[in-house]
């Protein structure tokens, strides 16, 4: 008894016909017929009642069908494990980041997953929501670490946290002081923004609109340590998220929340439904559920 032709009952079993079946087989049907009687043979009773129309598995098919499904079960569960195992030992894993996020997450998760996993190469791609999609749907990374929102239902997610948005403000602005700041104390101001195509700057124009805001963009760089910087030197203020504040210039803005609304963003990991992680990104997840 071999496995194929285990998987030749299934087929017919699957499709009710031995030419259909060995199409899904890719071997001719005398072929595939030949190894289902040949087991048939060794069996000692039939398998399937050939009928004119179509193939209908015996009482001993029926039973045999339910045993070599698990027994096939359990045979592509072991090669998928031993697979697994390799690409713990020497694999990859490519995982996308927003630039928003990128230097100040994944610094500690890569240092976990590095500490347990020591012989498997992390690649780290860094690029706007946009682009992560197409990375992802093109199998050039095994996930994604954005925020919301994602509509796209190509893709499955698992939320991982919130995080709050900060005003950032110039250490001698005229709210640098002030015990509560509300938006509309921010009328006026010169908003530092992320430059359109990163969802950061996209978060802080919806929020803005959503309070009947119309902030006055002054500026706009793809990187938050430059919006840091221009903040800091007085060009302006804007909102960054708050794991950013602990990094940037030397000469840092001033990070105040605001009082009467709390902007907000939800980090997500993203995946391809038809392609889950495999083994090396799952573990990479877990270390990123740790960290965070």
């Amino acid at each position: 008894m071999e496995l194929q032709q285990l998987r030749y009952v299934l087929a017919v079993a699957r499709t009710g016909n031995f030419s259909r079946a060995a199409e899904q087989c890719h071997v001719s049907q005398p072929s595939l017929s030949q190894q289902i009687q040949k087991l048939e043979e060794e069996l000692g009773e039939p398998l399937f009642d050939r009928l004119r129309q179509r193939a209908q598995l015996t009482s001993v098919g029926e039973a045999f069908v339910r045993r070599a499904t698990r027994i096939l079960e359990e045979v592509d569960a072991a090669g998928r494990e031993a697979r697994e195992a390799r690409e713990l030992a020497c694999g990859t894993v490519c995982v996308g980041a927003l630039p928003t996020l990128a230097p100040y997450l994944l610094p500690a998760v890569v240092g976990r997953f590095a500490g347990q996993f020591p012989g498997v190469q992390v690649v780290v791609q860094e690029d706007t929501t946009a682009r992560m999609l197409v990375m992802l749907a093109a199998g050039e990374v095994d996930f994604a670490i954005v925020s919301l929102p994602i509509t796209d239902a190509r893709f499955e997610m698992e939320a991982l946290f919130e995080e709050d948005l900060l005003l950032a403000l110039p250490a001698r602005h005229r709210l640098a002081r002030r015990a509560a700041i509300t938006l509309a104390d921010l009328e006026g101001e010169r908003f530092i923004l992320m430059k359109e195509g990163h969802c950061l700057g996209d978060q802080v124009l919806d929020f803005c609109h959503r309070q009947d805001f119309r902030p006055t963009v002054s500026c706009r760089s793809a990187q938050i340590e430059t919006i840091q910087a221009l903040v800091a030197a007085g060009l302006g203020i804007s909102l960054v998220p708050r794991m950013a504040c602990a990094s940037g210039p030397v000469k840092r803005p001033i990070y105040r929340p605001l009082a009467d609304a709390r902007p907000r963003r939800t980090v997500v990991a993203l995946w391809l439904r038809q392609r889950p992680p495999g083994r090396a990104a799952r573990e990479f997840l877990k270390c990123l559920r740790a960290t965070v």
